[in-house]
C-alpha cells in the first residue's frame, strides 16, 4: 500500500502545474497590440492625404483601402468571437468607399481600440471556446485573436512598402 500511495504521490509530482491561460503566448498579447497599433496609427498619420488613393498598380488596393481592409477586418473578426459590428459599418464596400484621411483614420482607430477593448474583456475560460462561421470552422477564440494580430502585422508591412515606395519614411525608423 505504500508503495501505490509513494508512486501515485511522485506522479503527481510529476505531472506539469496547470498553466494559466493568459500567460505563455496571451502574456505579450497586450504589448504586441499596442506596438501594431501605434505602428498603424503613426503611419496612416504620416502618409499624406494625397497619397491615400496611390495604388502599386492597377487592382491593387490603394494605401487608403489597406487601411480601410484592416478596420473592417479587426470588427469582422472581433465579430466572429462575440462582440457585435458597429452599426456604422454597414458595407465591406467601406474599403472603397471610405477613402478621405481622416475618415479612414478614425476606422482605423475606433476598430484598434474595439480589438483592446475586447481583448481585455475575455475571460480566460472563454479562450478556448469554439467559434463557427463559414471561414474559421472550428476556431478558438484565442485562434480568432491571434489571427487579428497576424492579419494586422502582415498589412502594416504592407503599409511600409507603400510609404517607402512613395518616400515616406515610418516615423519610428527617422
Amino acid at each position: 500500500m505504500k508503495a501505490i500511495l509513494l508512486a501515485v504521490l511522485c506522479g503527481a509530482a510529476a505531472l506539469p502545474a496547470q498553466q494559466d491561460p493568459l500567460e505563455g503566448l496571451w502574456q505579450g498579447y497586450d504589448g504586441e497590440w499596442l506596438h501594431v497599433s501605434r505602428q498603424l496609427v503613426a503611419l496612416a498619420e504620416a502618409i499624406p492625404a494625397e497619397k491615400y488613393s496611390w495604388r502599386p498598380g492597377p487592382g491593387v488596393r490603394s494605401t487608403s483601402e489597406v487601411i480601410m481592409h484592416i478596420a473592417i477586418a479587426n470588427f469582422g473578426l472581433l465579430n466572429i468571437t462575440g462582440p457585435k459590428m458597429p452599426p456604422d459599418l454597414t458595407s465591406p464596400d467601406m474599403e472603397k468607399t471610405v477613402t478621405s484621411k481622416a475618415d479612414v483614420e478614425s476606422w482605423l482607430k475606433r476598430s484598434l481600440d474595439a480589438v483592446k477593448t475586447a481583448h481585455a474583456a475575455v475571460k480566460p475560460a472563454d479562450l478556448q471556446r469554439k467559434v463557427n462561421n463559414d471561414v474559421y470552422r472550428g476556431a478558438t477564440v484565442d485562434g480568432m485573436y491571434l489571427r487579428i494580430i497576424v492579419h494586422a502585422n502582415e498589412h502594416m508591412g504592407q503599409l511600409v512598402a507603400y510609404a517607402r515606395m512613395n518616400g515616406i519614411v515610418p516615423p519610428w525608423s527617422q
